[in-house]
């Protein structure tokens, strides 16, 4: 039986890093992404989790590819929103958007992977170092975080007794698309970010794709969330 990994968000960045780890250990992987994945030998299912619908060509995708006898199970909510925004200011359809993929589309996931979970099988969130803090001019980003972090505890008790595990795996300053589009291409802001941490240094997208191939095959981490930012500075 072929053991497979269900990534979100896996065109480019940290998800694509998590496709890539899998693919090299032997899994089967299907993707749902807006944009394609480059990765090679994926299940590539492009859909919009902003967007209303994406259950069933996701739902077909899924059963398709895993079919009935499938064996270990990782699914890693990765695809998130990130805007600047304001808490006291924030517009009701922005904060439903964010809502949508960072939270929502998770949930609504779980569940339409939930006959595919068996025994050995995990499901894996990726927040951030803002699920458990907050900096000025990302509310939205801030409070979706948050709740995932509530989510991924959430599953952890609802999953009693299935011998299925979860986690959340918060990264740090990361080089990604996502973190230099955030930084505005400043030379300043990129030096600014890699001060944050104890090493000097962004994190790469796949030292998270590590993390996280960790979590799936490790189900002591039940319940646990786990800060990856290289010793972040606090200051």
């Amino acid at each position: 039986m072929t053991d497979w990994a269900i990534v979100t968000g896996a065109s480019r960045g940290i998800g694509q890093a998590i496709a890539a780890r899998f693919r090299q250990e032997g899994w089967g992987v299907v993707t749902l992404s807006r944009n394609p994945c480059l990765v090679p030998g994926v299940v590539d299912v492009n859909v919009d989790l902003a967007a209303p619908g994406w259950e069933g060509p996701v739902t077909s995708a899924l059963r398709d590819a895993l079919g009935a006898a499938t064996g270990r199970v990782c699914l890693v909510h990765n695809a998130a929103l990130y805007a600047h925004d304001d808490a006291l200011s924030l517009d009701a359809a922005h904060l439903r958007q964010v809502l949508e993929v960072n939270v929502v589309a998770p949930a609504l996931l779980n569940r339409l992977t939930r006959e595919y979970l068996r025994e050995g099988s995990s499901i894996l969130y990726v927040g951030s170092t803002l699920s458990e803090k907050a900096v000025r001019g990302a509310a939205s980003y801030v409070t979706s975080k948050h709740a995932l972090v509530g989510l991924m505890r959430a599953t952890c008790q609802d999953l009693a007794g299935t011998r299925v595990h979860t986690a959340c795996v918060c990264p740090g300053f990361t080089d990604t698309e996502l973190l230099r589009s955030h930084l505005g291409g400043s030379l300043e802001a990129l030096a600014l970010a890699k001060s944050k941490t104890t090493f000097g240094r962004l994190i790469t997208p796949a030292e998270i794709a590590d993390i996280v191939w960790f979590c799936a095959g490790t189900p002591t981490v039940n319940g646990a969330v786990l800060h990856a930012n290289l010793g972040q500075v606090e200051t």
